[in-house]
């Protein structure tokens, strides 16, 4: 007898908590290209927002198949990451923020080297931002890209390419989210405004560590990358290899390895969609091993625009609120102040 998805998942979890492992669970997403709205009246899809919403408050982790987006896209990105990070520094250094590079006006977007935190990172924003988008321009955190048919023609195709697609499953991921409090799912539409959004596409590039980043005060382990959780509505990632991604489980505090599938995405509440739930959905603390591997990550943090209002009033939820209700731009300045690689002048 065939088992629907909601036995695959119930049986997964069955077979991982008898053994007192706490599970990362794998979900299957449906979604019916011809047909939108058809997707939200689905059977299959509304046991897939349940899973999503159980895994969101129980978690804050899971991975996710059936997201559309093609081994070959993903390839074609991995292959453009490589080789910039394996472009000389002074070809990387050209984009890099004026903390690293004088010569450059921007602040928030660009290359950071490897002295920073161990890995090197560059963070891309919205390609439909433009010079002549001057409202948005005046803001700290709206930069241009930087133009990097220096290093590659095809470029910019590439990024627009992934940058929409990945962009457009965040937006479904969030509308089942929605659906599983509210009706109003036209709210995504309304929270994700591009290019008003802050929705950042990063590439990491851990190189083969000498030494570790930190050691673990709670358990002594060895770390590639500090313990931290995501500001954003939710991170989507892609790993190009098994690099030694944690989740720590709240309750007991103890750290659990995420399974490593290369066909799907890594997903995890972020702290901004835990104020949006008034506490229901959780940003839960993760971190990477220290390993000696040369490995490539690519998470997109997915972002809602600068303006609008982290208010669970939004999603029907109507209890006393646990958080102070800021706009998005406040509530990011104030999160990026724990992360090290933010920690630039303007």
């Amino acid at each position: 007898m065939k088992e629907d998805i909601q036995q695959v998942v119930d049986r997964f979890n069955n077979i991982y908590l008898s053994k007192g492992i706490w599970p990362v669970p794998p979900i299957k997403f449906y979604f019916y290209e011809e047909n939108y709205q058809k997707t939200f009246n689905d059977d299959n899809y509304k046991n897939v927002a349940k899973e999503i919403k159980k895994a969101s408050e129980e978690i804050g982790f899971f991975t996710v198949t059936g997201h559309g987006i093609s081994n070959a896209k993903i390839d074609k990105l991995l292959s453009t990451c490589r080789h910039f990070f394996h472009s000389s520094d002074e070809k990387k250094l050209k984009i890099a923020p004026k903390k690293w590079n004088p010569n450059t006006d921007t602040v928030y977007r660009g290359y950071f080297p490897s002295s920073v935190n161990g890995k090197e990172g560059l963070d891309i924003g919205d390609p439909q931002l433009s010079n002549d988008m001057e409202d948005l321009l005046v803001k700290e955190k709206f930069e241009v890209n930087h133009d990097m048919s220096y290093l590659n023609p095809d470029w910019q195709i590439v990024i627009d390419d992934y940058y929409n697609s990945i962009f457009e499953l965040g937006m479904r991921l969030f509308k089942s989210i929605i659906s599983v409090y509210s009706s109003n799912l036209d709210l995504a539409d309304k929270a994700f405004v591009r290019p008003k959004t802050l929705s950042t596409l990063r590439f990491n590039f851990y190189p083969k560590q000498d030494k570790p980043v930190e050691i673990s005060e709670q358990d002594g382990v060895a770390l590639g990358c500090e313990t931290y959780v995501d500001s954003g509505i939710m991170t989507i990632l892609y790993q190009d290899k098994k690099g030694g991604l944690q989740v720590q489980n709240r309750h007991t505090l103890e750290w659990h390895d995420v399974p490593h599938d290369p066909n799907a995405y890594v997903v995890n509440s972020g702290l901004a969609l835990e104020y949006l739930t008034n506490g229901k959905m959780k940003a839960t603390n993760h971190r990477v091993l220290f390993n000696q591997e040369e490995r490539i990550s690519i998470p997109f943090f997915f972002e809602p625009s600068y303006n609008f209002k982290l208010d669970p009033k939004y999603l029907e939820i109507k209890e006393e609120h646990k958080y102070d209700i800021d706009n998005y731009e406040d509530f990011l300045t104030n999160s990026l102040k724990k992360f090290v690689e933010y920690d630039r002048p303007n």
